[in-house]
């Protein structure tokens, strides 16, 4: 007789398969250094609920920026080989949240990616600026992805010089190259890496809403101080709803622990609804809105691919 097998329990990703998962962690041990008693002794980790008191900023400042590789291109020299290249597309953009989230800049630019000694792109419908890059294919795309984040920190930076007041600006991703910007968060929604050992870990994993980590020192190629944060709208997957922020590792103690209390405040409610954004609730509303407007202002891939094709033909 044949045995009957109990149905399976399991539990579906609430992330849009496209995009991955919310946790792709490397089972690896990280090698990152960690300062955990940086705000309670390690044995002492525990859920964290901010108060209410201190006054909130009177905007917040969300930056976002978008890539994409129009073709990828083999420039001639004098060279006997010719030499690769990508003529890529970016564009980042800023939203400010006041009352009302408006998106209050855009900046586009387009570049050819190389080490060869060449020129610009110019075609019909755009033109590539030459960026210098180093020489293999993983440089190419680290060199566009540096100028993104140049392009961002422009545009913050341009943006904050006309403003008053003291506004809290939210970097979507990692604050690497970025750390030097005053009142910012960086806002990291994929886990890669566990960083924190299991009793650590715990802590995290069972943040109720609006909760959020004790923060922690980490080290790798660059220092920063760090925190999680749980979001509403979680499911049963590990971690849901939970993301990390980090800052600046030269923020004294205590105003690093009054942005952390700060964030629990000021992003819970701008959680994504899963019938709307893929990324539910990670993505938050307006970064998810100025997403669909960068990728639009990118332009129309056929065509630019087309009318780089034209001059090569």
């Amino acid at each position: 007789m044949t045995a009957l097998l109990r149905p399976t329990s399991y539990t579906v990703d609430p992330w849009d398969p496209g995009y991955g998962m919310a946790l792709e962690m490397d089972e690896r041990e990280s090698s990152a250094r960690l300062d955990l008693d940086l705000e309670l002794p390690a044995a002492r980790w525990r859920a964290v609920t901010p108060g209410t008191a201190a006054a909130l900023p009177p905007a917040v400042l969300f930056l976002d920026g978008v890539r994409r590789i129009d073709a990828r291109v083999w420039v001639h020299t004098e060279e006997p080989q010719p030499v690769p290249a990508v003529a890529a597309s970016l564009a980042a953009g800023l939203v400010c949240c006041d009352g009302a989230a408006t998106i209050v800049d855009v900046r586009v630019d387009r570049g050819l990616y190389t080490a060869a000694a060449a020129g610009d792109i110019v075609t019909p419908h755009a033109t590539y600026r030459l960026r210098p890059a180093r020489p293999g294919l993983d440089a190419l795309s680290l060199a566009v992805q540096n100028r993104l984040a140049e392009l961002e920190v422009e545009l913050a930076a341009t943006w904050r010089a006309g403003a008053t007041g003291d506004d809290l600006l939210v970097v979507d991703g990692p604050l690497r190259g970025r750390t030097h910007l005053p009142r910012t968060v960086g806002y990291v929604k994929t886990h890669h890496k566990t960083y924190l050992p299991a009793p650590q870990a715990a802590v995290v994993a069972g943040l109720a809403p609006g909760q959020r980590s004790p923060v922690f020192g980490m080290g790798t190629s660059w220092e920063r101080r760090s925190w999680y944060l749980r979001l509403p709208g979680g499911s049963r997957a590990p971690w849901s709803a939970t993301v990390r922020l980090e800052c600046s590792p030269d923020l004294p103690a205590g105003e690093v622990t009054a942005l952390a209390d700060l964030t629990c405040r000021i992003l819970p409610p701008l959680a994504s609804a899963p019938h709307k954004d893929p990324r539910a609730p990670q993505n938050l509303v307006p970064i998810g809105g100025l997403e669909r407007q960068l990728r639009h202002r990118l332009g129309d891939a056929a065509l630019l691919y087309r009318s780089l094709r034209s001059p090569a033909s």
